[in-house]
């Protein structure tokens, strides 16, 4: 699908966002369209790096590594939990927060834990593994996955698209894993979606936040339930609608807040009508895309 003056002109609502700096981009049927911004500047991702640490992990399942239902920590904890935060580990800290299976209980302290089983299975550093397992296969050459895999990795906007692409178009882990990942697991719990609110049920993947029924929320309010991805504290999101088989990433300079929740599902609506308007009457071609 050829860039369209309706994606651009969707793309132009990011200028306007409240920060220093911003970069965006949109992909339709897995292909980038169209980006904007500051396109080569390296950004924090913040929790958006537990997409990243969650393909790596299912990389490791699929090579044997570890297993979705292996033991991890306390009792009773697997691999699985940890990935849906339904482990019961507290948001930071080695102290629990509850018993596993019971709430949906955001985790970067189980994102970190994960990290260390690949790394004592494998006998990799897990940033190392990282590199290896998805940034060097899909190009992501200005990205680093140093510090906590739950929060502390960076990326520029070519790259996050990059991966954002191999979220709608699997290739570096199977089809049965990639549709398990964005799959409810545990779809009975309730949580809290860190700076927007409690939902009951709170649905959450292998990884991915799935949107659900939820809101006020941070995505488009018009992305089907089946929609999946995350958002980052540093002012970074990626979501991808599998049923509108359209994606969207964002990068930013500035912290999470009330400015995010006003521009983002205002912005993904704007993109998801557009697409959806090039689809029923196609228009011109601007340029080349992206």
């Amino acid at each position: 699908m050829p860039t369209s003056n309706r994606v651009l002109h969707a793309l132009e609502l990011v200028g306007a966002w409240p920060v220093g700096e911003a970069a965006a981009g949109v992909l339709v049927a897995g292909q980038v369209v169209a980006t904007t911004g500051a396109t080569e500047r390296v950004f924090p991702l913040a929790s958006v790096s537990k997409l990243i640490t969650a393909w790596a992990v299912l990389v490791a399942v699929e090579e044997g590594t570890v297993g979705l239902d292996d033991p991890v920590g306390r009792p009773g904890v697997t691999v699985r939990h940890l990935l849906a935060h339904a482990g019961g580990e507290s948001v930071d800290g080695a102290t629990p927060a509850g018993l596993p299976g019971r709430r949906r209980i955001y985790s970067n302290t189980g994102y970190e834990l994960l990290a260390e089983t690949v790394t004592a299975r494998s006998g990799i550093p897990f940033a190392s593994y990282v590199r290896e397992a998805i940034f060097d296969p899909l190009g992501m050459h200005a990205s680093s996955s140093d510090g906590s895999a739950a929060k502390d990795f960076s990326a520029s906007l070519p790259d996050l698209l990059r991966f954002v692409g191999e979220l709608a178009r699997p290739r570096l882990v199977s089809a049965a894993t990639a549709t398990a990942a964005r799959t409810v697991q545990f779809p009975e719990l309730s949580g809290i979606v860190p700076g927007i609110g409690r939902f009951d049920p709170c649905p959450w993947g292998l990884g991915p936040e799935l949107r659900g029924a939820k809101w006020p929320h941070w995505m488009a309010p018009t992305t089907h339930a089946e929609t999946f991805g995350h958002f980052g504290g540093s002012g970074t999101f990626a979501w991808v609608d599998p049923i509108a088989d359209v994606a969207v990433a964002a990068l930013t300079d500035r912290t999470f807040g009330e400015w995010a929740m006003n521009a983002w599902p205002t912005f993904g609506e704007a993109v998801l009508d557009a697409v959806a308007a090039d689809r029923v009457t196609p228009a011109g071609a601007s340029g080349p895309a992206s």
